[in-house]
């Protein structure tokens, strides 16, 4: 047998707060998720993203404690258009989520935002510049 990618898994502070983030951008956690120490959403193409609690973690992994300073990662999500980058950023950041990155044209031919969830993570929002088939 051979391992295969399957899940996503990102460690929370208030699971509450993080669900609600990332229903906003479209992510379908099942009703009651937010009360949960640990909540999973299916994704297209059969992946998962699995959020746990800190204390979650703490009871697998004695004495865990969150890392100091900026993330290693993000997740990278894409937009149908350049202007859902702008839209979907503008709409996290008025509902109070913490901007990274306003939305830019990068050179690489996309339209590019950063925005943080409630812990910090980065999520990318990105979409092609021009027209249909556009490789970027």
């Amino acid at each position: 047998m051979t391992p295969r990618f399957d899940a996503i898994g990102l460690i929370v502070a208030d699971m509450a707060a993080s669900v609600a983030f990332y229903r906003r951008v479209g992510f379908a956690f099942p009703e009651g998720a937010e009360n949960e120490p640990h909540a999973e959403a299916q994704l297209p193409g059969g992946l998962r993203l699995m959020l746990d609690t800190e204390e979650m973690v703490r009871s697998i992994v004695a004495g865990w404690q969150p890392p100091a300073g900026g993330g290693r990662h993000s997740l990278a999500l894409l937009c149908d258009s350049p202007g859902e980058v702008d839209r979907v950023y503008e709409d996290l950041v008025a509902a109070g989520y913490q901007g990274g990155h306003k939305p830019w044209d990068a050179e690489w031919g996309q339209r590019y935002a950063v925005v943080h969830d409630p812990d910090g993570h980065g999520v990318d929002l990105f979409a092609p510049i021009g027209g249909p088939g556009e490789v970027s």
